[in-house]
């Protein structure tokens, strides 16, 4: 089936969800690609353009039908620093690397990187291995809207 609409988290009722597909952050900016559901429902992503997906987003079926995205946990380290403005100096030389950052409070969430980590500790700061959804900022000139890019 084919969608060429995206519901964002939220804003659909989840009686209509029939699937649901596991994407790790890079399928889940796409324009166009087929995915398979955990139960074998396959859905062809056909968008003008390319789209942010993120955990909760549903996939519009013609027929009424929705199929869940669900962020896909990967590798990542989460840095600290014991004062913000060490952490704010971290994301600086994080972003003059062109690295995905995901910004939660009080702390950074990159991908697994055993070179940046050590670039971390030498700057001050210390970080911890862990598996979760990744979901870094889009970016500035992004759009307002999280499924503009």
């Amino acid at each position: 089936m084919r969608t060429e609409r995206v519901l964002p988290a939220g804003t659909w009722e989840s009686a209509r969800e029939v699937d649901h597909v596991l994407l790790d952050h890079d399928d889940r900016h796409r324009r166009r690609i087929v995915l398979r559901g955990t139960h074998g429902t396959e859905v062809q992503l056909d968008m003008p353009h390319a789209v942010h997906l993120r955990d909760g987003d549903g996939l519009a079926l013609p027929d009424g039908t929705i199929v869940r995205v669900r962020a896909k946990p990967e590798k990542l380290l989460e840095i600290f620093a014991h004062e913000s403005s060490e952490l704010m100096r971290i994301a600086w030389h994080l972003g003059n690397r062109h690295l995905p950052v995901q910004v939660l409070s009080g702390r950074l969430r990159i991908r697994a990187d055993h070179v940046i980590e050590e670039m971390v500790r030498r700057l001050g700061g210390h970080s911890k291995s862990l598996e979760a959804p990744f979901d870094p900022e889009p970016g500035a000139y992004a759009g307002t809207h999280h499924h503009d890019h």
